[in-house]
């Protein structure tokens, strides 16, 4: 049996939607294994659910393989993103979870397993949109720090006398902004101040105007218009993908309408000058 008739059968497997079921189902049951542990049961079931672990993880590694070998290449398994990123999960969990100084890593790397979840995902244009999104939300984020900042100075500076709890340094101050943003009981926040300062509902409604509907309108806008350019990405690509693609047929018709003209132009300059 030559390389190619291994690798085509491999990649058969790969595609086998019993195969891919098996996995999710896999998966599924290591992510209810690891919630188990975290219960105190009896010693010899720990143990059996321990043997368990390790029977996973074969498992993965196995499954892992057989796309490795279905890809043909390493060049080629390595240039797709979720190959990289179920291998590194894939490789990580086998990081020994039981003695060691590596224990905790190990048993922080079998929960991480669950994300290889997110790679089967058929619509994988929303993960695709969200990872897009983030370096814009990094910014808008970081804008929003500053906000944060300014605000919470200017509260600890004024409010601070009325309640050290919520204002006694800027640290505090932006956990209570915080709290103050996601709406929880704020109210009682600006009525406990509004005791001593009368105006300081100003400060609650321009802090809130700002971070609340500004920033999180921006938030949305910019998961919305990645998600719109991602969509119109993946449409695109399957239908380059396809035999008779759109564009190809566009191209046909504009070759055919040019030819078309070239034949008028020759027929009336025949017609013209005669026979």
């Amino acid at each position: 049996m030559d390389a190619a008739h291994i690798q085509a059968r491999f990649a058969a497997l790969r595609e086998n939607k019993l195969f891919e079921a098996v996995v999710v189902f896999v998966i599924v049951f290591s992510a209810l294994l690891i919630g188990a542990k975290t219960y105190d049961i009896d010693p010899e079931v720990l143990h059996a659910l321990h043997a368990l672990d390790w029977a996973i993880t074969l498992f993965f590694l196995a499954e892992i393989t057989v796309r490795f070998i279905a890809e043909g290449s390493v060049r080629r398994f390595f240039s797709k993103g979720w190959n990289v990123f179920d291998f590194v999960i894939v490789t990580a969990s086998l990081v020994p979870t039981q003695e060691g100084e590596m224990a905790l890593l190990g048993r922080l790397f079998r929960i991480f397993r669950v994300l290889r979840l997110v790679s089967l995902i058929p619509e994988r244009v929303l993960i695709s949109a969200f990872i897009g999104a983030m370096p814009r939300m990094a910014y808008v984020s970081l804008l929003m720090f500053i906000i944060f900042y300014i605000y919470a100075a200017m509260g600890s500076i004024f409010f601070r006398a009325i309640n050290p709890e919520l204002w006694d340094n800027v640290t505090v101050s932006m956990l209570t902004l915080f709290r103050v943003a996601t709406f929880e009981d704020w109210t009682d926040v600006m009525y406990e101040t509004m005791a001593v300062y009368p105006l300081s509902w100003l400060y609650y409604i321009s802090f809130i105007f700002v971070v609340a509907f500004v920033f999180l309108n921006m938030m949305i806008g910019i998961v919305v218009e990645t998600l719109q350019r991602e969509h119109e990405k993946f449409v695109a690509e399957e239908a380059l993908a396809s035999p008779n693609h759109p564009q190809q047929d566009a191209d046909l018709v504009q070759r055919l309408a040019v030819i078309e003209g070239k034949l008028d132009r020759l027929l009336e300059t025949r017609g013209h000058n005669g026979p």
